[in-house]
């Protein structure tokens, strides 16, 4: 009969065990699924959708009617009331008209107020007064596992968000001007076509990278520019349109030599 108890009890106590490890799931699904909806009510109404037209490459001209343009899409972020707008270099770079769609149904016409290709970081305005806005997060403070949300407008689809986490910091990704971007964050949050520009969150909905890249076709390998770097060069943008760097190289130039060199080398005097 004792064993027959214990038994017993100790049904009792895993299904008690059970259900609280249930309900404690429950508990942190919720947490997460209001973290995430909470951060898209915030911050959504500062993403912009941004559609863009380019000269027609040389090399497709012939199939095109003269004149034709190129039509692009991309997103971007407002960071300032007053309508300055963060997005990708690759985006605007070489655009002839860009317009600026808001979530409200609004249109602006942008314009562009400066690019920098070596970090795929570009910055164009709208007018605009009493707009949302987002600010820039601390990327040095991030950890690995830590949430991170990307909200943009993939293949034409406006506002979307997928979720996910940190995968990695301090990655190196190569600009489509050659150079090496440093300070890259990887996510698996799902980025495609579209999202380039868009910023990438953390839980408080402040930004912590700004979406560029992913690898094709493996799945759930993207990246963002770090919102530090990206900052720095948003400010420089602004402020100069460009930003300015030092840089080392060799320059050549043709030089009479002295007399006593020509005859110590027997060197031709023609």
């Amino acid at each position: 009969m004792l064993s027959f108890l214990s038994t017993e009890g100790s049904s009792a106590s895993s299904r008690e065990l059970s259900r609280r490890v249930d309900d404690q799931d429950d508990i942190l699904l919720d947490a997460y699924s209001q973290t995430v909806t909470g951060v898209a009510e915030r911050v959504s109404p500062a993403v912009v959708h941004l559609n863009v037209r380019k000269p027609v490459p040389q090399n497709r001209r012939q199939q095109r009617q003269p004149g034709g343009r190129d039509s692009g899409s991309g997103s971007g972020f407002i960071i300032s009331s007053d309508g300055f707008i963060v997005t990708n270099s690759h985006v605007v770079n070489g655009a002839t008209s860009i317009e600026a769609s808001l979530p409200d149904g609004r249109l602006f016409k942008a314009e562009v107020v400066g690019d920098d290709p070596a970090t795929d970081i570009a910055v164009v305005k709208i007018d605009g007064n009493n707009l949302a806005s987002m600010a820039f997060g601390e990327s040095d403070r991030l950890r690995v596992g830590q949430i991170a949300i990307a909200i943009g407008n993939p293949y034409g689809f406006q506002y979307s968000l997928t979720a996910g986490v940190v995968s990695a910091l301090g990655r190196t990704l190569r600009s489509q001007s050659g150079r090496l971007i440093d300070d890259v964050i990887q996510t698996d949050a799902a980025l495609n076509p579209g999202n380039s520009g868009g910023p990438l969150v953390d839980s408080f909905g402040n930004v912590i990278g700004v979406n560029t890249a992913v690898i094709l076709p493996a799945q759930g390998i993207c990246f963002a520019v770090a919102s530090n770097l990206a900052k720095f060069v948003v400010g420089k943008l602004i402020l100069e349109g460009r930003v300015r760097r030092g840089y080392i190289g060799i320059a050549a130039q043709t030089v009479p030599l002295p007399p006593k060199w020509i005859q110590t080398l027997e060197l031709p005097t023609s």
